[in-house]
């Protein structure tokens, strides 16, 4: 089942238990961001989508791990399947208060640093990219609840998230519709500068992880303008493991 280590800053891992009624915009962040900040922990991928430039199809098996607190996060994404594109991934960080720095490793070894305009890219040339991993806007200075609505028969609250001063985003703000039954969010919208849509995510199935949470176990991603729909599927999520931070290293990546 899918966890935060995989979607991390999408957001789309809301593990607190439920709360009857509604919730206020302070407190529905305040969950939302400690789940994503869950510590180490492993899963396993499968992304699937048609590049927008046109081609065939681009299916991917990955593993995906990750350490997030409220310090920093770190992750590390590795291509297992097709064979040729073994070992092909990426390492990322974010520090509290810094904007966000990685590395892409493409084969046979060569290495390309990422920052600025770089986090903006989609991870494997897909429509998730590697700001939307690394982030967490659940953690951003102003969240208002600014409605309800009912999806797919779910009412869900509606927050809106806007960074501050510190936060180091490209997007102006998001807006997540919550299910606050099971603390999942079924839509993620995020906004530009100028006000228009960049994305879109969409929670596709609910399942619980391996510590026994409701969490979106897939989802889609699609870019406003674009046809193109990148799906991720997660699955054998891990809590249980011990990471350093030369596991999060462009030689760990490198690593057999």
């Amino acid at each position: 089942m899918l966890r935060s280590s995989a979607v991390v800053g999408l957001g789309l891992v809301l593990t607190c238990s439920a709360q009857e009624g509604g919730l206020s915009a302070k407190a529905l962040a305040e969950q939302m961001s400690a789940a994503v900040l869950d510590n180490a922990s492993s899963v396993r991928l499968k992304l699937e989508f048609t590049p927008s430039s046109g081609g065939e199809k681009v299916v991917l098996q990955l593993q995906a791990n990750a350490n997030r607190t409220a310090a920093a996060s770190e992750m590390l994404y590795r291509v297992l399947w097709p064979k040729e594109r073994k070992g092909e991934g990426f390492v990322l960080r974010k520090a509290a208060n810094q904007g966000a720095t990685g590395s892409v490793l493409t084969l046979p070894d060569s290495v390309t640093a990422l920052t600025g305009s770089g986090m903006k890219e989609g991870i494997f040339g897909s429509a998730l990219s590697y700001e939307d991993l690394v982030g967490n806007f659940f953690g951003w200075a102003s969240q208002e609840v600014v409605g309800t609505e009912v999806v797919n028969r779910l009412t869900c609250q509606i927050l809106e998230s806007k960074p501050g001063k510190g936060d180091y985003s490209s997007y102006a703000s998001v807006r997540s519709w919550i299910d606050t039954k099971r603390m999942v969010p079924i839509r993620i919208e995020k906004f530009g500068g100028g006000g228009a849509m960049v994305s879109r995510i969409v929670t596709t199935r609910v399942a619980k992880d391996d510590t026994n949470r409701q969490v979106p176990a897939s989802f889609t991603v699609q870019r406003a303008g674009e046809e193109a729909v990148t799906v991720i599927e997660g699955s054998n999520s891990k809590h249980d493991v011990t990471f350093t931070a030369a596991d999060f290293s462009i030689e760990a990546l490198k690593a057999p």
